[in-house]
């Protein structure tokens, strides 16, 4: 099995398209490289933000194929397996692994809204399906259904599931999990605006949004915590919440696409049937990430 030393931030990457709504592949490509560049531990490509379900069998292959390609080795590429059915997201997990993904985030199966028996049989075939490291991803104000405890502890004995991204929006979750599995999993923060709550209660690395627009502060916000500097991780999480809070509404991947957009990183463009933002909303969006933008931290 690959290694599963993560710790550290690890951008929930943006999918980028043309202006016809086909994958921008260069684009992608780009956005991948500069937050390489700018000191990310790792990726995680086609999660929520990067558009999963709105893309066909065939580009999801292609587009992890370009990530892998322009990654290089240089930090674990981790995909996602969002899927309608057991069966498909065994045969993405399958193809990620033949096509040199990392490692894999599994999702509870796409709208169907499972029993904890159901909940845990996906996840064990889709397991079955590969060799490749597995976190699984908890978010139930997203997806409709948590993983509960129980069923954790149970696929405790699956070796290759390694890891939670935990998105719930009460870190209880995550002293709740230390307790009931010690250190069988590697805990992650999902949530941008409990991030450095999460971290605190033994979260290793953060899973992130609003990375793609500033993954220089958001580098040096785990560091500060890692090395105990409260007062700085402080410091840096004060500045960020504001725009932290936008990844834990509806419209996140549009926000966090335009944030992206205005610091040069990457386009708004998302696939219908997102809209980019319009209105006020763009407006209140826009005033946020100049405002942090013109009042970064010194770091």
């Amino acid at each position: 099995m690959k290694s599963t030393d993560w710790h550290g931030v690890f951008p929930a990457a943006t999918t980028q398209f043309n202006a016809d709504h086909s994958i921008d592949f260069d684009g992608s490509q780009k956005t991948l490289d500069a937050l390489i560049r700018d000191g990310v531990h790792g990726l995680v490509v086609m999660g929520t933000c990067g558009e999963n379900n709105s893309l066909d069998a065939d580009e999801k292959r292609a587009l992890l194929k370009a990530a892998v390609e322009v990654v290089n080795k240089r930090v674990p590429v981790i995909v996602g397996v969002s899927e309608f059915t057991t069966r498909q997201a065994m045969h993405f997990a399958r193809d990620a692994q033949n096509l040199g993904a990392d490692a894999l985030m599994v999702l509870p199966a796409m709208v169907y809204v499972p029993t904890t028996n159901e909940l845990e049989t996906h996840f064990r075939q889709v397991a079955s399906a590969s060799t490749l490291p597995i976190m699984l991803y908890n978010n139930p104000p997203a997806y409709r259904v948590s993983i509960d405890l129980e069923t954790l502890k149970r696929l405790g004995d699956v070796p290759t599931i390694v890891a939670i991204k935990e998105s719930a929006p009460d870190t209880r979750r995550f002293t709740d999990i230390v307790n009931a599995c010690g250190d069988r999993f590697i805990r992650m923060a999902g949530l941008d605006d409990v991030a450095l709550e999460g971290m605190l209660l033994g979260a290793v690395g953060w899973i992130s949004g609003l990375t793609s627009a500033f993954p220089v502060e958001s580098v040096a916000l785990v560091k500060a915590i890692q090395s105990k500097d409260l007062e700085k991780a402080l410091h840096i999480y004060q500045w960020f919440m504001p725009l932290l809070h936008l990844d834990a509404e509806h419209d996140l991947v549009q926000s966090i696409k335009l944030s992206e957009q205005i610091m040069g990183r990457g386009s708004e463009r998302v696939r219908p049937p997102r809209l980019p933002l319009a209105g006020e909303r763009r407006r209140q969006v826009v005033q946020m990430v100049e405002q942090a933008a013109a009042n970064r931290p010194k770091l």
